[in-house]
């Protein structure tokens, strides 16, 4: 039995007459333990993928399960890591994960909260920044918040919505290795996406092409059987993770490439008339004349 599962998912937003799916019959599974990277276009409607999972929307059709149990709604079992951090602002970085830990574990004592929260703190290597505030971090500094937070709450499945995508090339890289060895060590099961294909290969397991929206699907599901730990260097004359390479890419532009869509829309215009060029101005009428305006009478003079 698959550990997350989605069964023949669609999402789409709008009103009826004018909607727009998103997504088009999703299916995957994905096993306990297992890191998976979903790649794909901009706009392809990743995101709205890792909501669904993340119990943020709940599909048109189809369904989402999570160690057998059916997912509709959010919950700590979940863990998401978000593009923007989603820090709150007036806390430090021990507070912010402290909330969590105190929200998921509300009966645990004082002290075995602050010994758990300090313990994510190392882990993300954050330990001198315990009490600094958001604005007094960098970047990557400020990522690293956000996983040790979701990781804190111990959740079953840690969801990554292209953590890395707002990051410098060299902070980048440092937290795609932070992560891994993260994930190495707790060996939670971890949905990536991201719309790097090198990103999915140098971290995953197994890597999943999205197509362009809209109607979005997943297309073959490959197994990065490349050694771990990768050597971001040498991995690129690795001929293995040149073939997966091609391979992703080529189905993205080719069978998951952008295809033409025709939407038909209401267009309502403002009841304007142009100016009738064709009536002569004079010194009694200076003002543009419409059609509408020009009347025709009949008179009787005697």
């Amino acid at each position: 039995m698959p550990f997350l599962e989605l069964k023949n998912v669609s999402k789409g937003y709008g009103a009826k007459d004018e909607r727009t799916e998103v997504l088009r019959d999703i299916n995957l599974q994905i096993e306990k333990g297992e890191f998976v990277a979903i790649v794909g276009y901009s706009g392809a409607g990743k995101t709205t993928l890792i909501s669904l999972i993340a119990g943020l929307a709940k599909p048109d059709s189809g369904t989402l399960t999570l160690n057998d149990l059916e997912i509709t709604e959010p919950g700590p079992d979940r863990g998401i890591v978000f593009q923007n951090y989603s820090l709150l602002p007036w806390l430090t970085v021990y507070e912010n994960i402290y909330l969590a830990v105190d929200q998921v574990f509300p009966n645990w004592s004082a002290a075995k909260k602050q010994q758990h929260t300090d313990k994510y703190i190392a882990m993300v290597s954050l330990s001198p920044a315990r009490e600094k505030r958001p604005a007094e971090l960098s970047g990557g500094m400020r990522q690293r918040v956000s996983v040790a937070r979701s990781l804190s709450i111990d959740p079953q499945i840690l969801l990554l919505d292209e953590p890395l995508s707002a990051l410098d090339a060299l902070t980048r890289a440092t937290l795609q290795d932070e992560i891994v060895r993260i994930w190495e060590t707790d060996k939670k099961t971890v949905v990536l996406i991201t719309n790097d294909v090198d990103e999915g290969l140098l971290m995953a397991d197994r890597i999943i092409p999205l197509s362009a929206g809209p109607n979005a699907t997943l297309g073959p599901s490959i197994q990065v059987d490349l050694p771990r730990p990768r050597d971001r260097k040498a991995i690129n004359h690795n001929t293995r993770f040149q073939e997966i390479r091609r391979e992703v890419i080529d189905y993205l532009l080719g069978t998951g490439a952008r295809q033409r869509t025709t939407v038909t829309r209401k267009l309502f215009l403002p009841d304007i008339e142009p100016e009738d060029l064709s009536v002569p101005r004079n010194l009694f009428r200076k003002r543009p004349v419409r059609r509408q305006e020009i009347k025709t009478e009949t008179m009787e003079i005697s």
